[in-house]
């Protein structure tokens, strides 16, 4: 994610602390956590800790709800009550939001009520329109 020869900042606001790859907030932390930004996220293969969201969720993710079990079409069974996530469409695979799991993968997927993710940042929020 940060290729060499990079320029790599920190920069402190209001909104989490990032870390900027050559001006492009690529890291955000979230309880002094590192974690992908969704631009950091769409320069990587996700693999792990992602929970993929039906069509139909889309239009809401774009607003910033949260991640509700009957939209969820699958998740990765690893992910345990309270790790943070990335939530992708299904056609796609794109990230569309990260988040904080309510619950583990398994249930996201086998529940058919309920919130699942609570959404912490969404493509079109203060940390994907931030210009440097």
């Amino acid at each position: 994610m940060i290729p060499d020869g990079s320029t790599v900042e920190i920069i402190k606001s209001d909104l989490p602390d990032m870390i900027l790859v050559d001006n492009e907030p690529l890291l955000m932390f979230v309880d002094e956590t590192p974690f992908p930004t969704l631009k950091g996220a769409l320069k990587v293969d996700i693999k792990s800790k992602y929970v993929v969201v039906d069509m139909g969720a889309v239009k809401f993710m774009a607003k910033g709800a949260d991640v509700m079990s009957p939209g969820i079409t699958e998740a990765d069974p690893d992910i345990k009550e309270g790790d943070l996530v990335i939530i992708m469409d299904e056609t796609h695979r794109k990230p569309l939001a990260t988040g904080r799991s309510l619950i583990s993968g398994t249930e996201m997927v086998e529940n058919s009520k309920g919130k699942a993710v609570k959404t912490l940042h969404f493509i079109g929020d203060e940390i994907w329109n931030l210009e440097i």
